[in-house]
């Protein structure tokens, strides 16, 4: 399957999830919280106006390592980009790190 975003929506990777504490104790998979933070994959074109047919540009660029809310998205399994993204809209990204 491969995903194209449609509109404002953007694809993320999710970063790994620690699987250890500070202290050293090994967590089980039910156990890790999922990170907040991703890498964007793809981008698209951009939201379109509804009142002149223009788009909105992205601010969101491909490669961008970005921090989301914790319900943002939806998750999905793409064999192409090997394991689970998420398909979200760009205003559910609170930042960009660097």
């Amino acid at each position: 399957m491969n995903l194209t975003p449609i509109g404002d929506r953007i694809i993320i990777r999710r970063e790994a999830s620690d699987a250890k504490t500070a202290g050293g104790i090994l967590l089980p998979d039910a156990a890790q919280k999922k990170p907040q933070r991703g890498e964007v994959i793809a981008v698209g074109p951009g939201k379109l106006n509804s009142m002149d047919g223009s788009r909105h540009p992205m601010q969101l660029k491909v490669g961008d390592k970005v921090l989301f809310t914790s319900w943002a998205g939806d998750e999905f399994k793409d064999r192409k980009q090997a394991g689970e993204v998420l398909v979200m809209h760009e205003e559910d990204v609170m930042a960009v790190l660097e």
